[in-house]
């Protein structure tokens, strides 16, 4: 027995690789088996459909659920919905984040790079929904954004932007401006650390050189600082729009009662028992990501990761 053992590790000493991947094996055998797995055969449903007479799911393959997530105008309605939410989003994040990220990565010293560090990860440490929850009595009627506009005697105002169409509503919690403010203020985290980390690798002399041939500061923003500065952007801009995408909670709590894409799985795949039309609609996120993260590799994003 000890003989054996010692052929063991001897073979497995010499072949590292092997006792790499048997390291390696358990970790991936949950990944695959519990999580693509069931992934998977999830999305495998949306080649389903449901009976319309018994509301059960009918297992022969069919694209009839797909076909009625493209041609259902209520469908339609939820994913445009969604997908412009999630790119509103991400451009209201990199206008916020890009000039903190900035400032982090050109104007502080080390320990004051720490203290903007903790202040941007805080946040993260405390639990998702008390912050939702928290933006919805922000946000009420009753809340401290309107004392703050009524206190002004700018009431006014506040009620002008609360009566624009669409995005407006009876209360900021009850628009899509508060849910776009909850949104960002969510996943704004995710933007400011991979433009800071993007921005970072620009070396100082380059725009200090850009000065010296004759450039403005907003010719060198512009020629210099944003083009470097895109990779952290495009690599912040796939978390804040993939999150959005996906999240589920946060229309729940802010916002009218439309669905998002979020809203329409969780209702789907429980209440309403259509796994089928669940699954197409996961199929929509996960098909826009693709294509996204495409495009933004072609930027360089994960070179900012």
């Amino acid at each position: 027995m000890n003989s054996f053992l010692d052929n063991c590790s001897s073979y497995l000493f010499r072949n590292k690789h092997i006792l790499f991947l048997i390291f390696l094996l358990p970790p991936l055998l949950w990944l695959g088996i519990i999580y693509l797995g069931s992934l998977l055969v999830f999305l495998f449903h949306s080649l389903f459909y449901l009976d319309g007479f018994t509301g059960k799911i009918v297992y022969e393959i069919s694209l009839s659920t797909i076909t009625e997530l493209f041609t259902s105008a209520a469908n339609i309605d939820i994913l445009i919905r969604t997908v412009v939410l999630a790119a509103c989003v991400s451009i209201g994040a990199a206008l916020i984040g890009f000039p903190i990220a900035y400032y982090m990565a050109k104007f502080t010293s080390p320990k004051m790079k720490i203290f903007f560090y903790l202040a941007i990860m805080l946040p993260l440490w405390s639990s998702y929904l008390v912050r939702v929850y928290s933006w919805k009595l922000i946000l009420a009627k009753e809340g401290i954004i309107n004392w703050f506009f009524t206190k002004l005697h700018l009431n006014w105002l506040l009620d002008l932007v609360l009566s624009i169409p669409v995005i407006g509503g009876p209360s900021l919690s009850i628009s899509y401006i508060g849910m776009f403010l909850v949104f960002t203020y969510i996943w704004l985290p995710f933007m400011i650390l991979p433009i800071q980390a993007s921005l970072e690798r620009v070396p100082n002399s380059l725009i200090n050189a850009s000065y010296d041939l004759g450039a403005s500061k907003r010719q060198t923003f512009y020629k210099v600082i944003l083009p470097l500065a895109l990779p952290g952007i495009a690599a912040g801009s796939i978390f804040t729009f993939s999150l959005t995408l996906g999240d589920y909670i946060i229309p729940y709590i802010i916002g009218t009662s439309k669905f998002f894409i979020g809203q329409a799985v969780y209702t789907h795949q429980g209440t309403a028992g259509n796994i089928p039309l669940a699954a197409a609609f996961s199929l929509v996120p996960i098909a826009v990501m693709t294509a996204y993260i495409y495009f933004a590799k072609k930027l360089g994003a994960f070179n900012a990761l």
